[in-house]
């Protein structure tokens, strides 16, 4: 005997929810427990790590966790300045921000400006994928809501640090570091942080175009605003 239609839709929608809030709860489980434990990997780092596998199956990302401590302070000002500067007052979203990246964007006709908060950039490293979809905008919305509200502002930055991408297979401060100056994150420079926090936006390319004159332009800008920056 076969089922009523009704019957067979609810019973789809009761999977469909029941699908979404144990994926939200996966979710909530990895954050609660990255309060106190460091990430290992994130989806950026194990997306790239497979396009570079499929050309050398040899290949390993450059990546090394290091303390909240042991990363120099002026870096921690630069990238509030370049890429959050109201981090320590907004609740996960800068509203302000959004709305102004959203009218540059359509002045420009194409974007230019993403108007994301450290925490979301976080939330999308951690767990998402590169495309930029509706659905993934609401999953990072949700994820930001969770980290703003389960982790301390530091150690949400402290994650970020540690995590964000700076070039080809290259995660984190102090792979950074060591990447582009041959030294540890501690030890960076106002003018090395600077260049560091300009190269967010587009990490692989600048990668490869260390002396483009839009990368060093920024990194002045960045370099004189920076002493202002307040971090956790």
């Amino acid at each position: 005997m076969s089922l009523p239609l009704r019957t067979i839709v609810f019973r789809g929608l009761g999977i469909l929810l029941a699908i979404f809030i144990g994926y939200q709860l996966w979710l909530l489980a990895h954050v609660w427990w990255w309060i106190d434990h460091n990430p290992e990997t994130s989806a950026f780092m194990e997306t790239q790590l497979e396009v570079l596998q499929s050309k050398n199956p040899d290949a390993e990302l450059k990546h090394r966790w290091v303390p909240y401590q042991q990363i120099s302070p002026h870096l921690k000002r630069a990238l509030i300045t370049s890429e959050d500067a109201k981090f320590l007052d907004h609740e996960g979203f800068d509203w302000e921000g959004m709305q102004a990246a959203w009218e540059k964007n359509l002045k420009k006709g194409k974007i230019v400006a993403g108007g994301s908060t450290i925490s979301q950039q976080l939330a999308k490293n951690l767990f998402l994928s590169g495309k930029k979809t509706p659905w993934r905008k609401l999953e990072e919305a949700g994820i930001t809501i969770m980290m703003e509200q389960l982790m301390t502002k530091k150690r949400i930055f402290e994650i970020y640090l540690n995590v964000i991408e700076w070039g080809n297979g290259v995660f984190g401060a102090e792979a950074a570091a060591r990447h582009y100056y041959k030294k540890s994150a501690k030890s960076l420079t106002v003018a090395e942080s600077a260049k560091l926090a300009a190269m967010v936006p587009n990490p692989r390319y600048y990668d490869k175009n260390r002396y483009d004159r839009k990368l060093l332009r920024k990194a002045r800008i960045i370099q004189r605003r920076m002493y202002y920056a307040e971090y956790p």
